[in-house]
Parts: C-alpha cells; structure tokens; sequence
C-alpha cells in the first residue's frame, strides 16, 4: 500500500501537476459553450491517453459529451466507476479579483505568487481560477494518481473507469438519457461520486446519500391593478400580506414544516447513521462565527440534514427605498424549495404542499388568471412546479462502503463518514436499476468559493485527494 504520497512526490512533479492543471482550468467550462466544451473533453482525453490508457466519447444530440477513461485490470470481476464533472457554473468577471479563467496562485494573505519559479510550495497556497475546486480538481488528481502508482509498480485490482460530464452545473438534463443509452458503460458495479467540499473541519469526509429537491414558485394576487394604499388599505387584500402568512402557515422559525403529514413517509434513520453523525467534529460554534449569526434554527447541523427542509429562495413584489411607493400591490411571487429525504419523492410532497394550500382557503391555478377567475375566488394561488428529483443513500454498513473508509484511514485520511448531504444531486440516478452502491468523495476545500467569484482550490487538499486515489485505486478489490 502506497502511503504518504507527497513524501514521493519532488518539486518538479508537484509543479509538472500544477502545470498541467493550470492549462486545463484555463478552458472556458460553461455547459452552454458548446466549443469550449469541446475543447475541455478533448483536453480531457489527450490528459489520460499521454499515460497509455483509452479513453472515448459518449455523444447526444445538443448535449455536451461525456468522456470515459478505462483503465482495466487483468483478471478483475468488477468495475468501480468514478464521476466527476468539467463544466462549470457561470460567471461575472466583475466579481473575479482577476479573470476567472487565469489561473493565478495566491499565499494565505491573498498576494499573488510566483509558483512556477518558487523553491517549495506551500500546501496553504491556493490557485484560483472557474472550477479549480469544483470539479476539475478531481480529474486532475485522478490523472496524477494513475503516474504515482505506475511509478511505485503497483496496479489496480478492480477496472477503474473514470466517468467525466460536461453539464453537472446546468442541472445534467442528459444525464437519464445517457444513462438510458449506455447502459454497458454507464452501469458499473460501484459508483464514486468525487464532488463537492471536504467537511469544515478540513478532515476529508464519505458521504452516503444526498437529499432529494423540487422546487415552486407561488403567486398569490390582490386587486387587478395598483391601488394607493391609503384609500383602500384595511379593505383591498395585499397580496404581500397574503403570501407571508401563507408561507408561516408552512413552516416555523425552528425550520420545523407544518404541512400535515410532511414527515409521514421519512424514512427513520439507521443506528450507524446516528453513530456517524455523533463522532462528526463538531463546527457549528466555527460556522456561527463565520457566517457572523448568533443563532441557529437547529441544534446540530448533520443531524437537521436527515429531515426534510422548505427554503424560501426569494419574493418579489414592489419595490423599497428610494423607489418605494403607498401601493397595494397586483401579486407576490415567492420561490421556494423543498430538500427531501428517503422515502419521500417530489410526487408525494407536491400533493401535500397542494392540500396545504387549498387548507388555507386557496384556489389553485397553474396559469395568470383572468378576470373571471379573479371574481370567481376568494383567495387565488397559481402553483408551478419544477421536475425534482429524489433522494437516495447508500448504507453505512455495505462491504464496499467499510472498505473505503478503511483504506482511507490507512492512507493517513480517516474520513468524517457524513450519512447524506444536505444538499441535493441526481445519485438516485446512479443508483438505477439495481440500487448499485453510490458513494460521495470530495476532496475540494469547504471555504473554495464553489459556484461564486474566486473560487481556489487550496493545495493540500489538491495533494489529499492523489493520496486518498492512489490509496484507493490500488487497494480496491
């Protein structure tokens, strides 16, 4: 077993990494972009095929290609497939400290170093650039932990297969289609998802599931134009008034959600899950201080992640300060989202959300209503769903999953095993049609800046994430 990695590693082979990543975070990555798309997969292939192993492209019509990189081994039964993702989410460059496709190194200050020429690097060092954290680090850290294991004379015992999509960001709209149509490549025995951030506390984590989502947006109406609200205030509803009341009634201030038998079909937890969340570090005292609040809705964070949540995502009607006006509003539009847990699915909540709504005297519509409906109904709600998608997670206890965990350790990585993500991605898609193992590894820092301006990767995790692939494409079986 190879271990302590960046002991073998020299200065030149850290910075012929960096180089080369450097080089690719320097493609334009917008899954709308179809020609630098391109360029991103094929800079993808001639990475893994300059070290002698096959790649290829999976096609749709108008959807960006996935890319597959096969490393068998000889005489192996099984296939453990990894993902991770090369587009990136969009961006406004006024936002970036410089352009958000240069790549630039900078110290724990935030001053601009000169990487290439330094005489070491410093692991707290950062290299900022679109999708250095999120997601081409991983594909870079998969190619270099193929050159260190070659380099120890060692070779995988199960056939790798790197799986590498090119609009995770954008919602992977293809993904089911793909999947769908490449069942022979896209159905391995094990999936590992190599996504998102390390926990808070900077120790790698595991991750077993991810909460499902679907969201709304919701429109309630007052009067059919804008009235003074000193003439007709008191007497015209305010539709303000109206959706804000509406949304208490579906939840409270402990995040606790109100609509009658929301949490009927929650799965309950299993005891290694409760045993994996109580031997987390704790990092709400941290978070509080960084996120500058006093308070919290819950006591624990991972442990409000197993339940279900409705977030308000934002309302929007009239106007404040300086363009503010004595104006009864026409309507109030509030975007919501609800993260569900197994075994909930969007299909089931949307009828709950639905009976809650009419409970509060609304009429339901899923167009702008017209005159007539307007007279026809005390209260007028229109209700427009999105596609959603549910949750799913693998169990704790899996021969797979304890393996994992176990080279990982001995790696030098014990991971924070985390039961689901609060956040929300397709894995239940992954799971089809056999409910095949799918796990979650990131290996990004948690403060990266994913989705927002500067985003960085921070070195030493770049530098923990090839340890914890050479760890585990050797000892896999």
């Amino acid at each position: 077993m190879l271990r302590l990695l960046l002991l073998l590693l020299s200065l030149t082979d850290q910075r012929a990494i960096l180089t080369e990543f450097s080089d690719f975070l320097a493609i334009p990555n917008l899954a709308s972009d179809a020609p630098n798309i391109a360029r991103n997969a094929a800079a993808i292939q001639a990475m893994f095929e300059k070290r002698g192993v096959k790649t290829k492209l999976l096609t749709l019509d108008n959807a960006p290609p996935i890319v597959i990189v096969d490393v068998p081994s000889r005489g192996a039964t099984r296939t453990i497939a990894f993902y991770a993702h090369y587009d990136g989410q969009p961006v406004d460059p006024k936002q970036w400290q410089t352009p958000p496709w240069r790549p630039v190194m900078r110290d724990a200050a935030g001053n601009d170093v000169d990487w290439r020429n330094a005489t070491t690097l410093d692991p707290e060092w950062r290299l900022y650039a679109r999708s250095s954290g999120d997601d081409k680090a991983p594909i870079i850290a998969m190619a270099a932990a193929l050159d260190a294991l070659r380099k120890s004379g060692h070779a995988p015992n199960v056939n790798l297969r790197f799986v590498f999509e090119g609009e995770e960001e954008a919602g992977s709209p293809h993904l089911g289609d793909y999947l769908a149509k490449y069942p022979d490549v896209l159905r391995p025995d094990a999936w590992i998802l190599c996504d998102g951030p390390v926990q808070q506390s900077r120790r790698m984590q595991l991750v077993f599931g991810a909460r499902g989502v679907v969201d709304a947006e919701l429109t309630v109406y007052g009067p059919a134009k804008g009235l003074h609200d000193g003439h007709y205030g008191n007497w015209v509803p305010n539709p303000i008034i109206r959706l804000t009341h509406l949304i208490d009634s579906m939840r409270d201030e402990t995040g606790r959600i109100l609509i009658a038998h929301f949490y009927d079909e929650v799965k309950p937890s299993s005891a290694a899950e409760h045993d994996a969340i109580a031997k987390m570090p704790p990092v709400e005292s941290d978070l509080k201080r960084e996120f500058g609040i006093a308070s919290t809705e819950s006591e624990n964070l991972n442990q409000s992640l197993l339940l279900p949540a409705l977030n308000v995502r934002g309302i929007q009607s009239g106007h404040i300060g300086a363009q503010a006006s004595n104006t009864i509003q026409t309507e109030a539009t509030a975007s919501l989202d609800f993260r569900v847990v197994p075994a909930e699915t969007p299909e089931s909540i949307k009828k709950l959300v639905e009976q809650h709504i009419e409970s509060q005297g609304y009429t339901i519509i899923r167009t702008t209503p017209d005159a007539a409906t307007r007279l026809a109904h005390p209260k007028i709600a229109k209700l427009t769903w999105g596609a959603g998608y549910p949750p799913a997670r693998t169990s704790l206890d899996l021969p797979l999953s304890q393996q994992i965990a176990a080279l990982m350790t001995t790696a030098g990585h014990p991971p924070v095993r985390v039961p689901t993500l609060g956040g929300s991605i397709p894995m239940y898609l992954f799971q089809q049609p056999s409910n095949t193992p799918v796990l979650i590894l990131p290996i990004a820092n948690h403060d990266d800046n994913q989705h927002a301006a500067n985003e960085n990767i921070r070195l030493q995790n770049l530098w923990d994430g090839i340890d914890v692939y050479v760890a585990l494409f050797e000892g896999l079986n």
